[in-house]
């Protein structure tokens, strides 16, 4: 069974982005994967914005990310780019603490012109922490996720079908990495 880490970048404790990411992990899953998830709101801020690698809660995070063999990394868009939230998490991270890892970034924002957040500024940001499989992502519209009258998020047939077979291949090819990595290591 893989590992899958899910990465939550919103500061927001009411976010649609939680939409996503419940929908993303019940379906990891129920393709087979072990899925856990870091809201990178819920880590001490104090520990975060001043770098305290010993913090223990840095360090159980920090670990689940390197026995991952897959993360899902996902943040809003504000200014066209992604969070100093999700951000100054990244920048715990070894310096190549993504290498042999498959990513799938997801993006959401208000508008269609930030579209091209996950291509120029969280995939570069991603590629310098050593990730080499860097899936196409998911950008998601404010608009394509709405409230229902129980105040949960729900996702548009659209959105549900893109990410449905952005997961499916990430699955995929977590489940590929996971399997080269038991060879190599000849476990």
């Amino acid at each position: 069974m893989a590992k899958i880490i899910i990465i939550s970048g919103s500061p927001s404790i009411k976010s649609r982005l939680n939409g996503i990411l419940d929908h993303s992990f019940e379906a990891l899953q129920k393709s087979g994967h072990q899925v856990q998830r870091i809201s990178v709101r819920d880590l001490p801020a104090e520990d975060l914005l001043h770098a305290r690698f010993d913090s223990t809660a840095i360090v159980e995070a920090l670990k689940l990310v390197e026995e991952a063999e897959g993360v899902l990394v996902a943040t809003p868009v504000y200014k066209a780019a992604y969070t100093g939230i999700l951000k100054a998490f990244l920048d715990l991270l070894p310096q190549k603490g993504l290498e042999r890892k498959t990513i799938l970034p997801v993006a959401i924002g208000g508008t269609i012109s930030h579209l091209l957040a996950i291509e120029y500024s969280l995939k570069p940001l991603l590629s310098v922490l050593g990730a080499r499989n860097l899936l196409a992502g998911v950008y998601v519209l404010d608009n394509q996720v709405v409230w229902n009258e129980s105040g949960n998020p729900v996702l548009s047939e659209d959105i549900t079908e893109r990410l449905n077979d952005s997961l499916q291949q990430f699955g995929q090819e977590v489940s590929s990495q996971a399997a080269t990595t038991t060879n190599i290591k000849g476990v």
